[in-house]
């Protein structure tokens, strides 16, 4: 696995100070994708335990609220196996810091009746992540306005509950299903 980028202070993807990894690898090729660089799975640099202990150490200070997976697309499955040792050490080391990915896949449709059926690390990969954004981009649904999301189409779940309940639960800021309104930093 590669990834382009490590964010240390990221306030744009998810709530709060943020430590960010952008991979490398995605086979979408959403129209008006914000980051295209990161399509080809050999960009970037090779991601190594060198890697994990550098994002370890930039998750320390306590202001900083999580990590995000971005990219690229952090549930290919090669981009999961690469990414699985680091949300373990994550959980284990910074249990109250939650974890945040962006994907284009669908949690309900693609990610948990195809990928978890097809792949065990996927349902590992699940367990570890508190909040799932998804869906493809789609530029003709594009709206600067909503916080988190590029397209209006796309879905803020809490995963944790979702996972609980065996359906997709919108996480509680969603704020396009929410009527609007402001998301607390």
């Amino acid at each position: 696995m590669n990834y382009l980028e490590i964010k240390k202070y990221d306030i744009a993807n998810g709530p709060g100070v943020r430590v960010t990894i952008f991979v490398s690898g995605c086979t979408h090729h959403c129209k008006g994708c914000f980051n295209p660089e990161s399509w080809d799975f050999k960009a970037g640099k090779p991601f190594t335990e060198e890697t994990i202990e550098e994002i370890m150490e930039a998750l320390k200070p306590e202001y900083i609220k999580g990590l995000t997976l971005l990219g690229g697309e952090p549930m290919e499955p090669a981009n999961q196996e690469g990414l699985l040792p680091l949300l373990k050490r994550v959980k284990e080391f910074y249990p109250n810091k939650d974890i945040w990915a962006f994907s284009g896949y669908l949690y309900d449709k693609q990610i948990m009746d195809v990928m978890a059926k097809k792949y065990d690390f996927t349902k590992e990969f699940m367990k570890y992540l508190d909040v799932l954004v998804d869906g493809e981009f789609h530029e003709e649904e594009k709206d600067l306005s909503i916080i988190f999301r590029g397209s209006r189409n796309q879905r803020i779940i809490d995963v944790v509950k979702s996972l609980k309940e065996g359906k997709v639960v919108l996480h509680e800021k969603d704020a396009v299903r929410l009527g609007g309104g402001t998301w607390e930093r």
